[in-house]
Order: structure tokens, then sequence, then C-alpha cells
């Protein structure tokens, strides 16, 4: 199949530190080419891939610092591009949201669209406006079916469990650890309450976006003393490798209907269990008590810590990579694809069937 995928501006692809839709959209990318596929990667100029790159802008917007209007350029600019090529390709896969969604009405090939965050609901008027095209979910939790939106397909993202270390025992000193963005959805707050509570150490990294900064300066920065609670910023992907895999837990409190929740796998694979609030996609990675505690509030985590020792490490790892590595997602879309462009060549053989009985009359 010729193939399309069209990445965010916002981080290179692979980002070299946080940043969830990029790696994802990585290992896709990258695993559809090892097929066999011809593929075309839309993204950032300094992105790394095995497929043929066309650059929708120098390098990453948030790393440039661009403003939000010079975003949406940079967006237009790449849609443009895109559709001046389009019949290039067999299918074409956007990651990219709301922007996409006018321009892809304006396309002959298949379309399929993977939303990796949740709606805010001024979007959720453009994705009703356009409820007919194709949409995948990255787990069944995420779906919004109030919107009555087409969904293809549930396809779980994927890592590369060869790119984890497995560590059997956490280190000594113990520590928990939490990782992800230091926005109110993802908790760190929380975590530190936990942590405080259990007099456990916390490591904490994650990347503090632009519209974060206030949250991260009153909430989170004031907690920090370097000693129990210790924050080391943005983590590339061997020290995310590296510290959750020596912690004894990896804490999600989570305030959101979390669509996916990378980490949770990233941690289990490395074999440390999760701690998670059960929101959103919490309950579809974690197995309660096998491989970590869904928990409903803050003082079920802290009980949750206490049991932590329960949890076969080496089952967290089997877990994430029977149902979460990147080659069963890359399975996953292909049926996707393949599904859509069958789907295109019947409606052109009835098109064509239509033209013919017209000619006749």
């Amino acid at each position: 199949m010729r193939i399309a995928q069209v990445a965010p501006l916002w981080e290179c692809v692979p980002p070299p530190a946080y940043g969830g839709t990029e790696l994802v959209v990585s290992r896709l990318t990258d695993g559809l080419v090892k097929c066999g596929h011809e593929v075309t990667l839309f993204a950032t100029a300094d992105s790394q891939t095995l497929a043929n790159l066309i650059p929708g802008a120098p390098s990453s917007l948030r790393v440039a610092g661009v403003t939000p209007s010079e975003y949406q350029v940079y967006d237009l600019m790449q849609m443009n591009r895109l559709i001046e090529q389009s019949d290039q390709y067999d299918v074409i896969h956007f990651h990219v949201d709301a922007i996409a969604l006018p321009f892809a009405n304006a396309m002959k090939v298949p379309c399929v669209h993977t939303v990796h965050g949740i709606l805010n609901p001024i979007v959720e008027k453009l994705f009703a406006q356009n409820k007919h095209q194709n949409f995948v979910s990255i787990s069944n939790s995420q779906r919004r079916t109030d919107l009555g939106l087409n969904y293809v397909g549930t396809v779980y993202n994927g890592i590369d469990p060869e790119t984890y270390v497995f560590h059997p025992q956490p280190s000594d000193p113990p520590y928990l650890t939490f990782f992800g963005r230091m926005s109110p959805e993802k908790g760190p707050h929380l975590a530190i309450e936990i942590a405080k509570r259990t007099g456990w150490h916390l490591r904490m990294a994650g990347k503090v976006d632009r519209a974060d900064k206030e949250f991260f300066a009153t909430q989170v920065e004031p907690l920090i003393d370097g000693e129990q609670i210790v924050y080391l910023g943005e983590a590339n992907h061997a020290q995310k490798s590296e510290i959750m895999g020596n912690a004894v837990a990896t804490l999600c409190p989570l305030t959101w209907r979390e669509p996916f929740g990378l980490v949770m796998t990233e941690s289990m694979i490395c074999g440390t269990p999760v701690i998670a609030i059960a929101q959103g996609s919490a309950p579809e990675l974690i197995l309660h008590g096998k491989t970590g505690f869904l928990c409903k509030d803050v003082d079920e985590c802290v009980a949750a810590v206490g049991r932590i020792g329960e949890i076969d490490r080496r089952t967290c790892r089997d877990h994430v990579v029977q149902n979460f590595s990147a080659a069963a997602m890359v399975q996953g879309y292909e049926a996707v694809y393949q599904q859509l462009i069958a789907r295109k060549v019947q409606q052109n053989g009835h098109l064509r069937q239509s033209r013919a009985i017209v000619g006749a009359v």
C-alpha cells in the first residue's frame, strides 16, 4: 500500500523527550515501512524516519516557540502540500485532529483520523459536522458515541519492547516515579501528595507546556524539595527506561479521561507496576492486582503503595508484550487501511455500474 502519515508539527518524529503522539507516529510509520509498504511521512524537517519525509516546518514548533497563529499557518501549508499530491496514495492517515477535517472532505482517496487526545467543546462541533469521516479510537473508553462519529476500529498505541530494559527488581533505596506533562490532567500534584502521605521518595519527569506554566509554578514547584520530591525535567527515552525501570511503582493519579496513557505501558514493559486512578483508558491497560492497581481516589492510591509487593514484575512486562506492542499496532492499522481501500473500490464499482446504466438509457 501507498500510505501517507500526517503528523503534528509541534514536535519532531520521534520526539527527543516527551511527545506521545509523535512517538506513536514514529513507531507506526517505521513499522509499516518494515512490512514493505510505501510510506510518506509529513512532519518536521528534523524528524528521523525510514519513510519518505516531506517537511512541513524546519523543526519542532514547540521548541521554536512559535505563536498559535504562526502554528496555524504551518498547519495549513502542510495541508495544501498534501492536497497537491493526495492522488499518489492509497490511504491518508491523519494524526492532527480538527485541522484535517475540512481538507479530508476534498480528497478522493480514503482518509482516516486517529484522535490522540480528547475533544474540547469548541472542537466537538467541527467533529460532529464531519461525523461521516473515518475515525480510529486509541481505546474503547475514548470513543465519543454521543457525537455519532464513524469509528472504523480501535487500535491501541504500541511500543517496541526491545527498546526498554526489563528490571526484575527495583533499585535500593526504593522510590516512586511520575512521568508525564506537568499539567492538572496528569496529576503531578497528586503524585506528590501520595509520596508525602506514604513517606516514599518521588522522582518526577516531564515537560512544562506554555499553558501549564502557572499550574506548575503554583501547585507543583513549591512542593519540590530536591530530596524527597525530585524533579528531573524532561527525560529522553534511555533516561525514561532507566528511571521507571528502577522504581517500585509509577504513579498515574489521573484527573481526566485519559485517552490511552502511553506512560502506563512504558512503565509495565520495564517491569514496574502502575498505580492509577481509574479514569479513561486506565482499566483497559492495567490488570488490577496483577500489573498494578486501579484506584478511585488518592486515598486508595496511598493504600495501594503498601500492596505493591504483591505484583510480579515479569507479569507486567509480559502483559504489554502480548497486548500493546508496536507490531500489534501496525497490524491493527493495516486492517483498517485494507478495509477503507476495499470499501472505496466497491464504491467506485457501483458508480461505474450506475453510469453504465444511465448511458444505456
